[in-house]
């Protein structure tokens, strides 16, 4: 499927507008029309992977800096796009070492009811590290703030400040 659209921002992340010809083919061919829609496809001839996502009410396809780099766009431009649904699973499986720790210490379902997008954020790190010693470090790590049931310092290991109440009323 394809189509043009100019690249707009909403915040600081620039996207594409979905035509509903497009929306209505890939909730097809993905079989269903919630939730994120993993897709392919290209901006301008170069290629990318991402996910479609409903936003404020509004299906987008957000263009991440890989991809406004890849083709040489930016937000304003217009661009041609080429947009498939891609069934390759995006799931990252549980590093083996975090997953023995977790049922070791009967935590597997204290890291489950983690919002997805932190989950894939500890795992993708962990994925990441290469010697035993940084993964062993990191498993101690993790294991400790699930313990404790103490979110923020795991928040400020990922690099991500969570907002709170408190914290918005201060600013």
């Amino acid at each position: 499927m394809q189509f043009s659209a100019k690249i707009d921002i909403i915040g600081i992340n620039p996207y594409v507008p979905v035509p509903l010809s497009v929306l209505r083919a890939l909730f097809q061919k993905s079989g269903k029309e919630r939730g994120p829609i993993p897709v392919q496809g290209t901006i301008d001839g170069k290629q990318f992977k991402q996910t479609l996502v409903k936003f404020s009410g509004a299906w987008r396809l957000y263009v991440n800096g890989e991809m406004c780099k890849a083709a040489s766009v930016q937000v304003g431009d217009k661009v041609n796009i080429t947009l498939a649904f891609d069934p390759v699973s995006r799931l990252i499986p549980m590093h083996e070492s975090l997953g023995t720790a977790l049922d070791k210490h009967e935590l597997r379902s204290v890291f489950g009811s983690l919002p997805p997008h932190r989950k894939k954020e500890i795992l993708r790190y962990m994925h990441s590290l290469k010697s035993q010693e940084a993964i062993d470090r990191r498993v101690a790590f993790v294991i400790k703030y699930l313990s404790e049931h103490s979110r923020e310092g795991m928040y400020d290991w990922l690099g991500i400040k969570e907002d709170t109440e408190e914290q918005n009323k201060k600013e």
